[in-house]
């Protein structure tokens, strides 16, 4: 029995020793959570002082472009190539999204919106710009462009650029490009316009701007201001006798069918401007603000290319309509419209700056 005591009692020393022996093993979690802070920390630092590749991948400034015309003409057309463009050169760090059919407003709005930083650019005409820089009127007075040669040399030359100019001082908006269309001309009912002389007592829809009616007025005409999309019903029922728009124009609303006179006396042509707010502009580096300054150029190009494909199509539909194209004396309805020069001496020093023949 002592003996077996004895036994019993030696056992539980040595469970007792193996249980004290057992005892530094509890010192190892406290080491691995010092080893993985030490390592965490190591991590950090190490992040911290490596190159950060993804830094130049951060998200890519996005620009909203309104546009008040419909896909697949050629302002828009032109906008699709300068967000195509704006993208290539800039490596996608700038998007571009193109808005047509006026979705985010009129011109009216669209101006307000870009002056107060709402907006990023538009295709904006030369008409919807003026109430913000009156200098843009300019484009409203009749005959100031012989033809399209010497309108892209003014704008491309130091015509242009004075009123890229002033534009920019007045309201601090960016003119990127000069998009443009073709020159504007009368159309009838029933009385062929060959001379100044035809335009007596004709009433012809005009948009309702002081310059258009004034110059309506010096040639002898009525104007008589009126929305464009009554102006169809207007010349079939006679409340007016003739209106006047581009050759695009005249054949997308369908006026040549009611109206089938066009006379070529091009008495204006207006164009449009590629506009972005000042903001805008001011969010891209100076290396952004080139690239997008070059797809701009490009787009312009390609947007006037563009331009002189529609405007010769439209004609060949039109005359193909049985619209009937009469060429007359441009100089002798530029000289009857004195009077509007003499009424608008504001614009006469830019007139000054567009080039001879």
């Amino acid at each position: 029995m002592k003996k077996q005591i004895a036994l019993a009692t030696a056992a539980a020393m040595v469970l007792g020793l193996a249980a004290c022996g057992s005892k530094p093993a509890e010192t190892k979690p406290a080491e691995t959570a010092a080893q993985a802070k030490t390592e965490a920390v190591t991590e950090a630092e190490a992040k911290e002082t490596e190159p950060k590749e993804t830094e130049g991948s951060a998200a890519a400034i996005t620009f909203k472009l309104a546009d008040n015309q419909a896909d697949g003409t050629p302002n828009v057309s032109g906008d699709t190539k300068f967000a195509e463009l704006v993208n290539e050169y800039t490596g996608g760090t700038v998007v571009v999204e193109i808005f047509p059919n006026g979705t985010l407003g009129d011109e009216a709005s669209v101006a307000d919106m870009l002056e107060a930083d709402t907006l990023d650019i538009a295709r904006i005409s030369t008409n919807g710009i003026s109430p913000s820089c009156d200098a843009f009127n300019v484009f409203g007075m009749p005959y100031v462009f012989p033809s399209d040669e010497i309108k892209y040399k003014a704008l491309d030359g130091e015509f242009g650029q004075t009123l890229t100019a002033k534009l920019e001082e007045e309201t601090g908006l960016i003119n990127l490009a000069y998009f443009v269309s073709g020159p504007r001309s009368f159309y009838t009912t029933k009385k062929e316009i060959h001379s100044v002389a035809d335009m007596a007592g004709l009433k012809l829809r005009a948009q309702d701007d002081a310059i258009t009616i004034a110059m309506m007025e010096a040639l002898g005409a009525s104007a008589t201001p009126m929305n464009y999309a009554e102006v169809y019903s207007a010349l079939e029922t006679g409340v007016v006798d003739g209106a006047e728009n581009d050759f695009t124009s005249y054949y997308s609303s369908g006026h040549y069918e009611v109206a089938k006179y066009y006379s070529l006396d091009m008495h204006t042509a207006p164009s449009s401007l590629l506009v972005m707010s000042g903001g805008a502009w001011n969010s891209l580096s100076a290396e952004q603000q080139e690239q997008v300054r070059k797809a701009a150029a490009e787009a312009e190009a390609y947007q006037r290319t563009l331009v002189e494909d529609y405007i010769a199509e439209s004609r060949q539909k039109v005359e193909e309509g049985g619209a009937t194209i009469i060429e007359v004396d441009v100089a002798e309805f530029q000289n009857a419209c004195q009077p509007v020069y003499d009424k608008f001496p504001q614009y006469n020093d830019l007139i000054a700056l567009i080039p001879a023949e």
